[in-house]
């Protein structure tokens, strides 16, 4: 392939990004992480600046939870970031409506099986009766959550402060910042 060749998509060129684009999005809860709903919720990719390029949300936080969470049109660094392999630390805050029971934090800390699927943080405490800290490095999908069911347990609350190096730190809910170069760089170590 020539560098004066073109590549057609339905009649429309195609051409590579010319920047790469990064944001860290505090997202608010009842915002969802898609690039469409057909249900109509709001799009956590609305609350970022207008850009020309496409962008996509690295990794996922469901409709209630709320915190930290990457748009990109960095292919490869989503990839990177999404596979379980680049041991990413995932880090989250949890408030439980009751009490939460020491067995819960021990279950996490030494893994549990719920419906045949095996759940366990790489670090599970209690910062207070009704709140713990968690870092889950596989995060599988809605893992906190099923585990606090299987615990009769409901988070009022769930928000994730802490991806890799990239911490929510004091952005405020509903804004975005684009990722430094030292973050950046955080993540290809």
């Amino acid at each position: 392939m020539a560098q004066s060749d073109i590549i057609l998509f339905d009649g429309k060129p195609v051409c590579l990004e010319s920047r790469k684009l990064i944001f860290a999005l505090n997202k608010p809860p009842g915002y969802i992480c898609t690039s469409s709903d057909p249900q109509g919720r709001p799009l956590a990719l609305g609350l970022l600046p207008v850009v020309k390029e496409r962008l996509y949300s690295v990794g996922r936080l469901d409709f209630m939870s709320c915190g930290l969470i990457f748009f990109t049109n960095d292919g490869s660094f989503a990839s990177c970031l999404g596979h379980p392999s680049s041991g990413l630390e995932k880090e989250y805050i949890v408030e439980s409506k009751g009490p939460i029971p020491d067995i819960t934090i021990e279950a996490f800390n030494s893994g549990i099986t719920i419906e045949d699927v095996h759940y366990k943080a790489k670090f599970a405490e209690k910062t207070g009766s009704k709140t713990l800290r968690i870092i889950l490095v596989e995060g599988k999908n809605r893992e906190i959550r099923r585990v606090f069911s299987h615990f009769r347990l409901h988070p009022v609350l769930l928000r994730r402060i802490r991806i890799g190096p990239v911490e929510l730190g004091n952005l405020a809910e509903g804004d975005s910042r684009p990722l430094t170069e030292k973050e950046i760089s955080g993540f290809r170590r």
